[in-house]
């Protein structure tokens, strides 16, 4: 049996994990590899207690494996994108496939790095960077090769799922969850990549590429937190029989592309709004398979290193066999890559859940219903709360049927006007997953 040599960059909690993984299932793994895969080489700054080092070569300069000709392949763990994208480009350049879970370096960078490995005759692997351990990439580059993607939903932070699970569920204040996030690790100590949308963003942005064949386009998603999110909208989008999630959303239509990222409200009884705390899933919906759900575990060490090595296991195939670039990286060669338009998110249509706070006058919800109907904004439905003992305010939540942003702008613009409101208007994206 052939033997595969691997390097390993970054020793975190994702390294240590891989290293443990490839050691407790060995046997396994060689047998479904048809190699052996031995780490030979170490490139850390710092060992880990997480992880036996004994009788595997380190080096505190990461760039030794890359410059390693006994390596056949570099797995990067370090993170970020600019020391990662030269360690990544190194080891391209030497002839080595690389694996990485960096999903900032593949959505930011992997239109240069696709083309380098592409020169250089290697692979680049990045099941890890999506969705930890459910195997996204490998379902809809091979699983659903055959289907038109018309479009995909994911819950794919699950810091965000965790935060709103437990608005939800708990009635708490998003600073207060937030802050047990950190403290249970779900969270960083800077955890606007998580609640700003930006760690969905880099996803989507591969998961779209992926589905529709285009080059990573990271600048033209649009991005929304939830750091706005309050628990008297959640409490209010259960009543009317939505759930909200922090949403990835890619639509391709006859105007072009929809990349967007934003709190969504969705049907409860839709299976996606069943996926709590820390848990991803992704929702396709393909034109010869229907609908089709990916759920599982989004981080963590094993899950993340499950799909490391699965990487690790389907380059492993290829090595000493004379075969490489066997499967494009997304999915179809760089050169058939289809330039399509992004649609600007004013243009982008969906319902709409509004709520303001509207002084308690005979008039007022005709003069809202009036300003929407002018900007052709049709109502679903309208909801106007009683007054408490002594309150002058109430709140008026408003369902609207598609418009544009650009209509709810102005729409909103105009009710914020009036003498009658008080404060801002909130606004939330509404989708039925449908279609």
């Amino acid at each position: 049996m052939k033997s595969v040599n691997i390097g390993i960059c970054g020793v975190g909690t994702v390294g240590g994990g891989t290293l443990n993984v490839l050691r407790d299932n060995a046997e396994l793994i060689a047998a479904r590899a048809a190699a052996r895969l031995q780490v030979i080489h170490v490139g850390a700054r710092h060992d880990s207690p997480a992880c036996d080092l004994a009788g595997i070569r380190v080096s505190r300069d990461i760039f030794e494996v890359a410059r390693d000709p006994e390596v056949d392949i570099l797995v990067e763990l370090i993170g970020g994108t600019t020391v990662a994208r030269e360690l990544v480009e190194a080891a391209i350049i030497a002839g080595k496939h690389v694996v990485t879970a960096n999903k900032a370096l593949i959505a930011e960078f992997g239109n240069e790095i696709f083309a380098l490995a592409e020169k250089h005759g290697v692979d680049v692997r990045y099941e890890a960077a999506i969705a930890g351990g459910i195997p996204i990439v490998k379902a809809m580059r091979e699983g659903l090769a055959a289907n038109r993607i018309e479009w995909l939903a994911g819950i794919i932070n699950g810091t965000g799922n965790y935060i709103l699970t437990e608005m939800r569920d708990r009635g708490r204040e998003f600073a207060d969850v937030l802050a047990e996030a950190q403290s249970l690790g779900y969270a960083e100590a800077d955890p606007a990549f998580d609640v700003e949308g930006t760690d969905a963003a880099h996803k989507l942005v591969i998961l779209a590429s992926l589905a529709f064949g285009m080059p990573l386009q990271f600048d033209a998603v649009y991005t929304e937190g939830i750091t706005e999110l309050t628990t008297q909208d959640v409490g209010y989008a259960l009543e009317l029989g939505y759930i909200i999630k922090h949403l990835g959303i890619a639509k391709q239509t006859d105007e072009g592309v929809e990349l967007r990222v934003h709190p969504t409200l969705i049907p409860d009884d839709l299976l996606l709004a069943d996926v709590d705390g820390i848990k991803n899933a992704i929702l396709v919906e393909g034109s010869a398979v229907g609908p089709t759900l990916y759920y599982g575990a989004g981080a963590g060490a094993q899950p993340t290193a499950s799909a490391v090595v699965a990487d690790l296991i389907d380059l492993a195939r290829d090595v000493g066999v004379g075969v490489s670039a066997r499967l494009p990286a997304l999915g179809v060669a760089l050169a058939d890559l289809r330039s399509l338009p992004i649609i600007p998110i004013e243009k982008v249509k969906t319902p709409w859940y509004l709520r303001m706070e509207v002084a308690d006058k005979p008039g007022v919800l005709s003069r809202v219903a009036s300003i929407f109907s002018e900007q052709g904004i049709s109502i679903e439905a309208l909801i106007q709360r009683a007054p408490g003992q002594g309150q002058t305010l109430v709140s008026l939540i408003v369902l609207t049927n598609k418009a544009p942003q650009d209509s709810v702008d102005i729409a909103v613009c105009e009710i914020e006007a009036l003498e009658t409101i008080s404060g801002k208007v909130t606004r939330i994206r509404v989708e039925a997953l449908d279609g």
